[in-house]
Protein backbone atom coordinates (compact mmCIF):
# COMPACT_ATOMS: atom_id res chain seq x y z
CA UNK A 1 0.00 0.00 0.00
CA UNK A 2 3.02 2.70 1.26
CA UNK A 3 4.69 1.86 -2.47
CA UNK A 4 1.50 2.74 -4.45
CA UNK A 5 1.45 5.72 -2.30
CA UNK A 6 4.84 6.82 -3.13
CA UNK A 7 3.96 5.86 -6.88
CA UNK A 8 1.16 8.01 -7.14
CA UNK A 9 3.18 10.95 -5.48
CA UNK A 10 5.92 10.54 -7.61
CA UNK A 11 4.48 9.81 -10.96
CA UNK A 12 2.46 13.50 -9.79
CA UNK A 13 5.77 15.24 -9.22
CA UNK A 14 7.00 14.13 -12.52
CA UNK A 15 3.87 15.60 -14.09
CA UNK A 16 3.92 18.82 -12.18
CA UNK A 17 7.76 19.24 -13.35
CA UNK A 18 6.82 18.39 -17.39
CA UNK A 19 4.08 20.67 -17.24
CA UNK A 20 6.23 23.38 -15.67
CA UNK A 21 9.16 22.76 -18.38
CA UNK A 22 7.00 22.38 -21.25
CA UNK A 23 6.82 26.56 -21.47
CA UNK A 24 10.22 27.18 -21.33
CA UNK A 25 11.24 26.39 -24.85
CA UNK A 26 14.54 27.11 -26.21
CA UNK A 27 15.30 28.19 -30.16
CA UNK A 28 16.96 25.04 -30.35
CA UNK A 29 14.08 23.44 -29.69
CA UNK A 30 12.16 25.67 -32.10
CA UNK A 31 13.99 23.94 -35.07
CA UNK A 32 15.46 27.13 -36.27
CA UNK A 33 19.25 26.00 -35.25
CA UNK A 34 20.02 29.05 -33.29
CA UNK A 35 21.87 28.89 -29.95
CA UNK A 36 21.54 25.90 -27.30
CA UNK A 37 19.68 27.31 -24.35
CA UNK A 38 19.14 30.73 -25.86
CA UNK A 39 15.42 31.83 -24.65
CA UNK A 40 12.61 32.63 -27.32
CA UNK A 41 12.65 36.05 -28.63
CA UNK A 42 8.79 37.31 -29.29
CA UNK A 43 10.25 39.41 -31.67
CA UNK A 44 9.00 43.11 -32.31
CA UNK A 45 5.37 42.25 -32.47
CA UNK A 46 5.68 41.94 -28.92
CA UNK A 47 6.89 45.46 -29.00
CA UNK A 48 3.90 47.03 -30.12
CA UNK A 49 1.20 44.85 -29.00
CA UNK A 50 2.70 46.12 -24.89
CA UNK A 51 2.51 50.14 -26.82
CA UNK A 52 6.90 49.60 -26.51
CA UNK A 53 9.13 49.98 -29.11
CA UNK A 54 12.49 47.89 -29.65
CA UNK A 55 14.15 50.39 -26.96
CA UNK A 56 11.77 50.19 -24.43
CA UNK A 57 10.13 53.87 -25.56
CA UNK A 58 6.42 54.46 -25.03
CA UNK A 59 5.06 54.54 -28.51
CA UNK A 60 1.99 56.61 -28.59
CA UNK A 61 -0.69 57.18 -31.63
CA UNK A 62 0.19 60.44 -33.13
CA UNK A 63 -3.57 61.44 -32.40
CA UNK A 64 -2.21 61.20 -28.66
CA UNK A 65 1.26 62.93 -29.46
CA UNK A 66 0.75 66.34 -27.41
CA UNK A 67 3.56 67.26 -29.97
CA UNK A 68 1.75 66.46 -33.02
CA UNK A 69 -0.62 68.57 -35.42
CA UNK A 70 -3.05 66.13 -34.71
CA UNK A 71 -3.36 66.39 -31.41
CA UNK A 72 -5.39 69.34 -32.29
CA UNK A 73 -9.05 68.46 -33.24
CA UNK A 74 -10.73 71.66 -33.45
CA UNK A 75 -10.93 73.78 -36.45
CA UNK A 76 -12.23 77.43 -36.18
CA UNK A 77 -14.11 79.59 -38.76
CA UNK A 78 -14.66 83.33 -39.20
CA UNK A 79 -17.65 84.53 -39.00
CA UNK A 80 -20.54 83.28 -41.82
CA UNK A 81 -17.91 81.51 -43.48
CA UNK A 82 -17.54 77.74 -44.54
CA UNK A 83 -13.45 78.76 -45.41
CA UNK A 84 -11.13 77.26 -43.53
CA UNK A 85 -8.51 79.58 -42.30
CA UNK A 86 -4.63 79.37 -43.55
CA UNK A 87 -3.92 78.99 -39.73
CA UNK A 88 -5.96 75.82 -39.63
CA UNK A 89 -5.21 74.26 -42.92
CA UNK A 90 -2.13 72.21 -42.14
CA UNK A 91 -4.07 70.69 -39.49
CA UNK A 92 -7.22 69.77 -41.70
CA UNK A 93 -3.79 68.39 -43.96
CA UNK A 94 -2.27 66.34 -41.47
CA UNK A 95 -5.25 64.72 -40.59
CA UNK A 96 -6.16 63.74 -44.08
CA UNK A 97 -2.79 61.99 -44.45
CA UNK A 98 -2.93 60.24 -41.33
CA UNK A 99 -6.54 59.16 -42.45
CA UNK A 100 -5.06 57.77 -45.80
CA UNK A 101 -2.42 55.94 -43.69
CA UNK A 102 -4.90 54.52 -41.56
CA UNK A 103 -8.17 53.29 -43.53
CA UNK A 104 -9.29 51.15 -40.52
CA UNK A 105 -9.78 54.67 -38.66
CA UNK A 106 -13.25 56.60 -39.17
CA UNK A 107 -13.90 60.35 -38.17
CA UNK A 108 -16.79 62.18 -37.75
CA UNK A 109 -16.68 66.00 -38.48
CA UNK A 110 -19.06 67.88 -35.89
CA UNK A 111 -19.91 71.72 -37.51
CA UNK A 112 -21.33 74.29 -35.00
CA UNK A 113 -22.16 77.54 -35.15
CA UNK A 114 -22.58 80.50 -32.87
CA UNK A 115 -25.78 81.67 -31.54
CA UNK A 116 -26.05 84.83 -34.22
CA UNK A 117 -28.65 83.73 -37.05
CA UNK A 118 -31.68 81.17 -37.26
CA UNK A 119 -31.47 77.17 -36.29
CA UNK A 120 -32.21 76.47 -39.85
CA UNK A 121 -29.17 78.95 -41.13
CA UNK A 122 -26.95 77.72 -38.99
CA UNK A 123 -27.46 74.17 -39.03
CA UNK A 124 -27.33 74.59 -43.23
CA UNK A 125 -23.28 76.72 -41.53
CA UNK A 126 -22.33 73.99 -39.76
CA UNK A 127 -22.75 71.51 -42.51
CA UNK A 128 -21.00 73.98 -44.47
CA UNK A 129 -17.82 74.35 -42.54
CA UNK A 130 -17.91 69.98 -41.90
CA UNK A 131 -17.97 69.42 -45.92
CA UNK A 132 -15.10 72.25 -45.95
CA UNK A 133 -13.16 69.81 -44.01
CA UNK A 134 -14.19 66.73 -45.26
CA UNK A 135 -12.78 68.05 -49.08
CA UNK A 136 -9.66 68.67 -47.70
CA UNK A 137 -9.38 65.41 -45.90
CA UNK A 138 -10.64 63.69 -49.38
CA UNK A 139 -7.79 66.07 -51.17
CA UNK A 140 -5.01 64.09 -48.57
CA UNK A 141 -6.30 60.50 -49.80
CA UNK A 142 -9.14 59.77 -46.92
CA UNK A 143 -12.05 57.76 -48.44
CA UNK A 144 -15.55 58.80 -48.46
CA UNK A 145 -16.47 55.58 -46.00
CA UNK A 146 -14.31 57.10 -43.18
CA UNK A 147 -16.20 60.21 -43.01
CA UNK A 148 -19.17 60.99 -41.06
CA UNK A 149 -20.35 64.76 -41.27
CA UNK A 150 -23.24 66.16 -38.54
CA UNK A 151 -24.20 69.20 -37.98
CA UNK A 152 -25.14 71.01 -34.39
CA UNK A 153 -25.59 74.44 -35.51
CA UNK A 154 -25.57 76.41 -32.26
CA UNK A 155 -27.34 73.92 -30.18
CA UNK A 156 -23.67 72.72 -28.49
CA UNK A 157 -21.77 75.95 -27.88
CA UNK A 158 -18.28 75.33 -26.99
CA UNK A 159 -18.73 78.17 -24.20
CA UNK A 160 -21.41 80.16 -23.30
CA UNK A 161 -21.54 83.73 -23.59
CA UNK A 162 -22.22 86.43 -26.12
CA UNK A 163 -19.15 88.49 -26.35
CA UNK A 164 -16.36 88.18 -29.30
CA UNK A 165 -14.34 85.65 -27.38
CA UNK A 166 -17.52 83.15 -27.11
CA UNK A 167 -18.75 83.39 -30.56
CA UNK A 168 -15.26 83.02 -31.97
CA UNK A 169 -14.55 79.52 -30.06
CA UNK A 170 -18.17 78.48 -31.27
CA UNK A 171 -17.68 78.34 -34.77
CA UNK A 172 -16.06 75.73 -35.36
CA UNK A 173 -15.37 71.69 -36.78
CA UNK A 174 -14.54 69.12 -34.05
CA UNK A 175 -12.75 65.98 -35.69
CA UNK A 176 -13.88 63.04 -33.68
CA UNK A 177 -12.28 59.85 -33.94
Amino acid sequence: MIIRQISVIFFLSLLLVAAGCSSNKTKSETGDGIEDGAPIDAGADSYSSSGLDESGSVILDPLDDLASDLFVRTIYFDYDSANIREDSLLIVREHGKYLSSSPERLVRLEGHADERGTREYNLALGEERAKSVREVLLLEGTREVQVEIVSFGEERPAVDGTDATALQLNRRVEIVY
